[in-house]
């Protein structure tokens, strides 16, 4: 199945009330400037809001649009994304949210290979669900988006992986690169739970991206596991290494 196939599939998920309650909350504050809402994290994983913070990114066509005070659009276009609390009743309980301001051309370049911080490429990779859009070209827009921050994560996360491998084995691995490059890393035993709550996601989508990304990888299929071999130079792996150590800094200090 195709990358971009596989994203519509995960981006169309049904999705709960109290979800669809916040994500209503945001389009009537932010109006016409919502270009698209995200829904991603551990509620998404888990399927339940209750006892945690659901986590969402508003996409909007231009900071100064969706944030009148002028300082914050200005900090958020500097250094995105700017991030807000939020909390709306929902039957007889509240529902909580953080949600991440960042306009559709930043969330288009920090998925591409331009963007050297695995901060947006690194999270949007994983399983998402789209709870809003402003049309079904914003949809096509978001589909795109999304295959390409897996192929960008495929190409950033290869060279570290020791072949022969496995989605599990290329996941974890690049799950652990990127979360290093955090402010707070993750303990290992979140990577496996992260990974254990949608294998099929992980499997598949997996497939789909060796196929397509420029590095040189060949894939076997036993039964309902893929097994991958990659051809990638030494320097190439050196430098990759490298990248990922200025990674890991940077992160932290950007998280700062």
């Amino acid at each position: 199945m195709k990358l971009t196939d596989q994203i519509y599939r995960q981006i169309s998920q049904p999705v709960p009330p109290a979800i669809k309650t916040l994500s209503d909350t945001l389009v009537a504050t932010y109006g016409n400037a919502v270009e698209a809402i995200l829904f991603y994290g551990s509620c998404l994983r888990s399927g339940d809001d209750r006892g945690g913070l659901v986590d969402l990114y508003v996409i909007v066509d231009r900071y100064s649009s969706a944030e009148p005070r002028r300082i914050l659009a200005a900090l958020n276009k500097l250094l995105p994304p700017n991030v807000f609390y939020l909390e709306v009743p929902f039957e007889n309980r509240v529902v909580r949210a953080k949600y991440a301001l960042l306009s559709l051309a930043d969330f288009k370049n920090g998925a591409s290979g331009r963007w050297f911080h695995s901060y947006i490429w690194g999270r949007f990779a994983q399983p998402v669900d789209l709870l809003y859009a402003r049309n079904d070209h914003v949809i096509q827009e978001v589909q795109l988006i999304l295959a390409q921050a897996v192929l960008t994560f495929a190409t950033r996360v290869l060279p570290q992986v020791a072949s022969p491998f496995t989605a599990a084995d290329f996941w974890r691995k690049g799950l652990e690169l990127s979360y290093r490059a955090e402010l707070r890393t993750e303990r290992p035993e979140k990577l496996v739970r992260l990974l254990e709550a949608t294998p099929h996601y992980y499997e598949q989508i997996t497939r789909s991206a060796m196929a397509a990304v420029s590095l040189a990888v060949d894939m076997k299929v036993e039964g309902n596991t893929a097994c991958y071999r990659s051809t990638i130079p030494e320097r190439l792996r050196l430098k990759n290494r490298l990248d990922w150590f200025v990674r890991r800094w940077q992160g932290k200090l950007l998280s700062i």
